[in-house]
């Protein structure tokens, strides 16, 4: 069963809490009934020694006060709306617009720093902790009630499972991820350039300049998105090429099969300290987001962090699909349960 322990006060005084699961491989995982947040991941390296894989704060004050979006829970919607507005039954909701005319990871106020009723327990696949919560209609803009039901689980097979089921009362939009930055050597030990990086996607959403998708579906191959082969994030990260230039680096959505089935998305390594994780969900979009903009953000134990120390693989739909019809929607039916998984696993990788 999770061991508990207190993490700090809330802003509006209540009191919050950090669940730590760890399987007998030595994995822990460690989170928060604030925010859903992942606070902390550490794997063994191929000397043993226990390495924290996941970027973010020591104390839950920091959480709030900057908001690069360490280990959070995203809901109601992932990623950009533009403008900031949707329109559902044919009634028009404005959104907070909080990133130059669009909405970006759901508003001002973000789920990561709400508080969510708290359920450990153990199941046929390992410890689990469930976060639950009631979004009520119009937070954050978006309408109807949302119940949330954000669940992870840390197994035997050193897979570290997210499961997400909503449901709202009326139509609605439902788009969630997590948006831990990964860094294989641990946080304060440099960049993740040098990390080896496969993705089994040939085709990835174009950019416009407010980095929000165009609608094409661009092809990779021969272009500096192509991951199809393992190589190091950083071989070609500052090439002359405009959808990199345009998001300073890695930010976009990799295309997948919207089958609902769970499959391979990506494998990232760390020669360094041989860790390995590999990314699989049932969402038909993987936002690669190389922690562009991490410059002067204070982390664990202090340490400063700068552009590119972590990596995150945003599982979810595509971004903006509620305004781009071609899209495979986002938007929730009333009474319809949403659900879906994202499995990261961690390994020893072969490369040393």
């Amino acid at each position: 069963m999770a061991e508990v322990r207190y993490f700090g006060k809330t802003k509006d005084g209540q009191s919050a809490h950090i669940f730590c699961l760890e399987n007998h491989n030595g994995i822990q995982l460690e989170v928060s009934d604030f925010g859903a947040l992942v606070l902390s991941l550490f794997v063994q390296d191929k000397n043993g020694r226990p390495t924290d894989v996941v970027l973010g704060f020591d104390t839950l004050e920091e959480y709030y006060q900057t908001n690069p979006a360490f280990g959070a829970y995203v809901g109601r919607n992932a990623n950009r709306i533009r403008p900031a507005r949707i329109t559902i039954e044919g009634r028009s909701y404005r959104l907070d617009d909080n990133d130059h005319g669009n909405n970006l990871h759901s508003g001002f106020t973000r789920s990561h720093t709400m508080l969510y009723d708290a359920a450990a327990g153990c199941g046929s696949e390992g410890e689990f902790v469930e976060f639950s919560r009631l979004s009520p209609h119009l937070e954050q803009g978006f309408p109807r009630n949302l119940v949330q039901i954000i669940r992870y689980t840390l197994t035997p097979a050193n897979e570290f499972i997210i499961d997400y089921q909503m449901q709202a009362d009326r139509a609605t939009v439902v788009n969630p991820t997590n948006h831990s930055y990964f860094n294989l050597n641990g946080q304060g030990a440099g960049s993740v350039l040098s990390h080896q990086l496969q993705i089994f996607s040939d085709r990835f959403l174009e950019l416009d300049a407010a980095s929000v998708p165009t609608g094409k579906i661009l092809d990779a191959a021969d272009t500096p998105m192509d991951f199809r082969h393992s190589h190091a994030v950083g071989e070609r990260i500052d090439e002359d090429y405009d959808q990199l230039k345009m998001a300073h680096g890695y930010d976009h959505c990799y295309v997948f099969p919207n089958d609902r089935k769970l499959k391979k998305m990506a494998c990232l390594s760390s020669p360094e300290s041989g860790i390995s994780l590999t990314v699989l969900s049932d969402r038909p979009g993987m936002q690669l987001y190389t922690g562009n903009y991490l410059e002067g953000i204070r982390g664990k134990q202090q340490r400063l962090c700068h552009n590119r120390d972590g990596i995150c693989f945003e599982t979810q739909a595509f971004p903006n699909a509620c305004c781009q019809p071609a899209f495979p929607t986002t938007i929730l039916p009333a009474g319809q349960i949403f659900t879906s998984r994202t499995i990261y696993r961690f390994s020893l990788s072969l490369i040393m």
